[in-house]
């Protein structure tokens, strides 16, 4: 009997080269859209959360209930990584990318069009909760499809590339839901509860994310062919087990364990330069205008584009394994001292303070430029979407806490010095956990 390798009529390299563009086009898209998605409550709805909170909220009881809405969308990312994982390894990476993208689209519509404290109580916010966590779930499933799916179509020589690329999609989606967000103040100001941005207009970017989704998931539908190297591997093994079962055991488990150790020191740096920098350094240490934060903010993600395309390159040319065991330590070392002079050097000047902003942030996020391609490179075609999803998804929750850590540490030192600490932290277990994993660049699917 012909195998179905044998089977298959020979395509034109023409052909072939269409399905791997639209893969890795769709991969890009995909990052781009899940982070736009994932940075809408950040940026639009956060100086509006009192619409859907009691009045009279307590400082503290505010800050709790604007995390929980973050928080929850990173707790649903790794059950949707395991679960889309899962369908992406035993029924393909195309269909797992058209069920996630279109979950994700129809749950950011309905967030869109949520009513207010004033019309149904605290039911309002209970809500936003529980579609941002719903939210969470088909965003971490996101990854595990069109991710697999454009570094299977990609040459062995061009994994780099395609990786920084995809991951590109990240600051691109920052900058451009911060340009939406300033149009939206603009043309609907924020001058109290009955205002119109309070009332209506920060729904818009909302709509804008679920069109966008829709586009995409179309996008699957019509133009993104399944990975040639999945099929070939599904149709020569049974499939009477889930991919999990052989995920979590034997060579498999052990990669999957050495890749969270890694990525759990590479999210605590990253959290550091996402989350905290923007707040807790620019407005609260360095007092920044929001001008001032918004245009450091912006210049930076700009130069993150062409960073993460430009170290997934340098990937490829001296090898994931060794890219990593340099920029761990340069994160612990010189990622925290500029961390530390940002934040304890006072009299800085704003030109001064947006250089050290990139510099600082080109570094510590560099290694991302290089993670997606590796983590693929480290599971076997039956587990590699559940592996990479689990992967890349389940290491975030523990540097979630990253404040805590902050304010556990103040205890001890100065409040300041606490996010160079957790640079140097997060560095060196990056750097460990890439020591544990062998080079992977020359790695056949």
């Amino acid at each position: 009997m012909a195998t179905y390798a044998q089977a298959r009529p020979v395509e034109s390299e023409q052909s072939v080269e269409k399905k791997r563009r639209n893969a890795i086009k769709g991969a890009f898209f995909s990052e781009y859209i899940d982070m736009f998605d994932i940075y809408l409550p950040v940026v639009v709805l956060a100086p509006v959360l009192f619409f859907f909170q009691p009045k009279n909220l307590s400082v503290g009881m505010e800050a709790i209930l604007a995390s929980l809405v973050f928080i929850t969308t990173l707790l649903g990312r790794p059950i949707g990584a395991l679960l889309f994982g899962m369908i992406a390894d035993r029924t393909g990476r195309r269909m797992a990318s058209i069920y996630s993208v279109s979950g994700f689209g129809v749950v950011t519509l309905l967030i869109a069009l949520l009513p207010g404290y004033e019309s149904i109580g605290v039911s309002s916010y209970l809500l936003l909760v529980l579609l941002r966590f719903i939210d969470g779930i088909f965003l971490g499933g996101g990854y595990t499809g069109a991710m697999p799916l454009a570094i299977e179509y990609s040459k062995k020589h061009q994994r780099g590339f395609v990786g920084g690329f995809i991951i590109a999609g990240f600051p691109l989606a920052y900058v451009s839901i911060n340009l939406v967000a300033m149009l939206m103040f603009t043309l609907y100001p924020l001058s109290g509860a009955d205002s119109p941005y309070v009332q209506w207009g920060w729904r818009i970017p909302f709509v804008i994310g679920a069109i966008l989704a829709g586009m995409l998931a179309l996008y699957y539908v019509f133009a993104v062919s399944e990975s040639e190297i999945w099929e070939v591997e599904a149709t020569s093994k049974p499939k009477d087990k889930l991919p999990l079962s052989d995920l979590v055991r034997g060579k498999s488990g052990r990669n999957l364990l050495q890749v969270l150790l890694m990525m759990t020191g590479f999210w605590l740096t990253q959290n550091v330069i996402t989350i905290f920098l923007p707040t807790g350094l620019l407005v609260k240490t360095l007092h920044l205008t929001g001008f001032e934060v918004t245009a450091t903010l912006l210049i930076s993600y700009s130069v993150l584009f062409f960073s993460y395309i430009g170290s997934g390159m340098l990937g490829q040319k001296i090898g994931r394994r060794r890219f990593f065991l340099i920029l761990g330590p340069t994160i612990a070392v010189l990622g925290a001292a500029i961390m530390y002079v940002l934040g304890n050097v006072p009299g800085l000047s704003l030109p001064l303070i947006m250089l050290l902003v990139c510099v600082l942030s080109v570094i510590v996020t560099a290694p991302w430029g290089v993670i997606v391609t590796y983590i693929n490179e480290r599971f076997h075609t039956d587990v590699r979407a559940t592996g990479f999803g689990v992967g890349f998804s389940l290491s975030v929750i523990i540097p979630s806490f990253y404040a805590f850590y902050m304010n556990g540490l103040g205890l001890v030192m100065p409040f300041n010095a606490t996010p160079a600490v957790l640079l140097l932290i997060g560095g060196t277990i990056a750097t460990l956990g890439a020591y544990m994993g062998p080079e992977t660049k020359d790695v056949d699917f």
